[in-house]
């Protein structure tokens, strides 16, 4: 929720970016009255810089955490994203914008996915170089954004965003009427509508992960000290002086391994340990890594505990994890076509080569683990049937890869279709006559007397 002083200036910093041209919406088309980023659903701004600064301190710290958001971008990153575009002038630029030197997306793009796990936001600052419309992209981090300034009326039309330091002027939010020399661009990972701002994933777990690591610790040190020996010497001394001098005695002369300590009726010797319980401590700690995993969408076994050793309940426990992962997936590679549109966009205005109204597609690795003997089954069973209905004309060249690449367990391209030959079709083979001499002339039906006839022994 912004302060007193942030609403007071948000109304100059969106006069001063001048970006409420072209938009035509009035309070009639969306929520009435102020802007809803001020209700109750917005975190304050100290709340907010402190869940991110936790959130960064506990991957930097603790190993769950970092673990936790590096499964997620090697799921979702894999082994890295590719980019195509439909139109051969437009997909040799893209993938000159892609491996720029100093845009770098290939590489940047594990950096990115880890910061929206940590961050639940990300901010890209785009600057068009004016001698070759080139778009260079920089990733902003979110906690270096104190607010995102929107319309009165539409907390979805974002304005400016306004830098921590007071006196940077506020960087403008992309316009795709005009065309700027640099502007912002944001996205939000588990935004809660009518709010700005994201929420990270890592968020929820930190109490949970600080839980486990103090519970963890405690284990270790009452350990430690379950293997630090003490001796208990029992005996009726007959002043202070005498206990503290066969004290002093011990303590320069203890007994070696192995020897021999002689003992009157007057003196024991104990030596305790420590009772743990540790029978209770091991449901105690999976309990909070069971909360830890939940938090994170992830089964138990992604965090080294694992629950049964049987595959059936491994892939069964996998199936939601691979759900909520695909959805991320397929958001997170929206972000990246919606880049490569832009920058396909400034780059018309210098090469007029490209087209902007060509499809690109940003493409990542399968989340699923797929079997590829099961697959190449599928493909070898499936594919006789659909070319003998291609034959026929039953359906097209499209259709015909996209059911292929579907039993294959791959996504079909959407352009660049093959033009694709269909066989002439056999001519329907003519009965054969029934005087054919031979054995193949038998009858095989229950007519046949040898049919009926038992196998002789």
């Amino acid at each position: 929720m912004p302060n007193i002083i942030s609403r007071l200036f948000s109304k100059e910093i969106a006069r001063q970016v001048n970006l409420t041209t072209g938009l035509r919406e009035t309070d009639n088309n969306f929520y009435p009255g102020s802007n809803m980023s001020a209700l109750y659903r917005d975190r304050f701004d100290y709340d907010r810089q402190t869940i991110l600064a936790e959130c960064l301190r506990a991957w930097r710290v603790n190993p769950i955490a970092r673990r936790i958001v590096k499964l997620i971008s090697m799921f979702i990153i894999g082994e890295g994203l590719t980019l195509a575009s439909d139109h051969k002038a437009t997909h040799a630029f893209l993938q000159s914008w892609w491996k720029h030197p100093l845009n770098q997306l290939d590489r940047k793009s594990v950096s990115f996915c880890d910061e929206a796990t940590r961050s639940g936001n990300l901010f890209f600052l785009c600057t068009a170089d004016p001698a070759n419309g080139m778009l260079y992209v920089r990733g902003v981090p979110a906690d270096q954004v104190a607010e995102i300034v929107t319309a009165e009326n539409d907390v979805d039309q974002e304005l400016a965003f306004q830098p921590v330091e007071l006196d940077r002027v506020p960087w403008p939010a992309y316009d795709r009427t005009n065309v700027q020399p640099s502007f912002m661009l944001h996205y939000a990972f588990n935004q809660p509508v009518g709010v700005p701002w994201g929420e990270p994933d890592l968020a929820p777990m930190l109490p949970w992960i600080g839980r486990y690591s103090s519970w963890l610790e405690d284990r270790a040190r009452l350990n430690r000290f379950r293997f630090a020996w003490l001796i208990i010497w029992k005996k009726k001394w007959e002043s202070e002086a005498a206990k503290l001098a066969r004290q002093r005695e011990l303590a320069a002369n203890p007994p070696p391994p192995g020897s021999w300590l002689l003992l009157d009726e007057t003196e024991t010797v104990e030596m305790p340990s420590p009772n743990l319980e540790s029978g209770e401590a091991e449901k105690d700690g999976l309990a909070l890594k069971k909360m830890i995993a939940l938090g994170a969408g992830i089964p138990p076994h992604y965090l080294a505990e694992p629950e049964s050793s049987t595959r059936t309940t491994a892939e069964a426990a996998g199936t939601p994890t691979f759900r909520g992962l695909e959805q991320m997936q397929k958001y997170f590679l929206g972000i990246f076509e919606d880049l490569a549109e832009i920058a396909v966009k400034y780059r018309k205005s210098f090469d007029s080569r490209v087209n902007p109204a060509s499809q690109v597609i940003v493409s990542g690795p399968d989340i699923t683990e797929r079997d590829n003997s099961l697959l190449s089954l599928a493909v070898s069973r499936i594919y006789p049937p659909l070319a003998e209905i291609f034959d026929r004309g039953g359906i097209d060249e499209a259709e015909l890869l996209r059911l292929v690449y579907r039993m294959a367990g791959e996504a079909a391209p959407p352009y660049a279709v093959p033009q694709m030959q269909r066989r002439p079709l056999k001519p329907v083979s003519q009965a054969q006559p029934a005087s054919v001499k031979g054995r193949d002339a038998r009858p095989t039906g229950e007519d046949d007397p040898a049919a009926r006839e038992p196998p002789q022994s």
